[in-house]
């Protein structure tokens, strides 16, 4: 079954496996694929894409791809669509600006903690996941970028050792929409952003709370200003 409409991906998708690092299930490899390419932009509000559409694109079965769209009708960020597939779900700029600014009253402060509390060997840890999303940003591989960044994100709140907030920012990035960065790709600006993910661990590492305070805060900025570029 075709697609009702299609978009043209900015970059090929990688492989899965990639794409979805030590999961529980191939499933959630598939889920995590799937909703890197709807943040991303790469799957678009108001289009309708079948499970066999997508599963030809991202090299996989369509079992798979129809399980994992199910997940993220349980999320909101898709509608099932009887007998044609499923459709992207529309976020108005008001709901984006809101998700940032909940992200901004919890992210920026318990990052900011961290540089007095956090183990430095877990902070290390974390450096491979940047190097990740700036290795994406050079590849303009915006799907693993934005899987990548996730990854990164969730893992470092992990540290302040609340499951519950990072389960409220997971849910926060997963309703989000960063329309801009191919925009950012095509003006040769995405690296430099991606470069921010390690400029935050060096200030992490050094318990300087004011360093990680100020990229905190301008990375944030610069998610909004994503989102909003169309």
């Amino acid at each position: 079954m075709a697609a009702q409409r299609t978009s043209a991906p900015a970059a090929v998708a990688p492989a899965l496996p990639v794409l979805g690092g030590k999961k529980s299930s191939y499933r959630e490899r598939v889920a995590d694929a799937l909703r890197a390419a709807l943040i991303a932009g790469e799957l678009r509000p108001g289009e309708i894409y079948s499970a066999p559409t997508l599963a030809a694109r991202f090299g996989v079965s369509a079992t798979p791809v129809r399980e994992a769209m199910l997940d993220l009708v349980k999320e909101g960020l898709v509608d099932t669509v009887p007998n044609k597939g499923f459709r992207v779900t529309a976020v108005s700029e008001k709901q984006l600006d809101e998700y940032t600014h909940i992200r901004a009253l919890i992210e920026i402060p318990t990052v900011v903690g961290l540089a007095t509390t956090a183990d430095p060997v877990s902070l290390e840890a974390l450096r491979p996941a940047a190097r990740e999303i700036v290795r994406a940003a050079a590849a303009g591989d915006l799907i693993a970028y934005v899987e990548a960044d996730t990854r990164f994100h969730l893992g470092l709140l992990a540290l302040a050792g609340n499951a519950h907030l990072v389960e409220v920012v997971g849910d926060l990035r997963g309703r989000s929409r960063l329309y801009g960065l191919t925009a950012l790709l095509e003006a040769g600006r995405l690296t430099a952003s991606a470069e921010e993910h390690l400029e935050l661990l060096d200030a992490l590492t050094a318990r300087d709370k004011n360093a990680v305070r100020e990229v905190m805060t301008r990375h944030l900025g610069h998610v909004r200003g994503l989102w909003a570029a169309k």
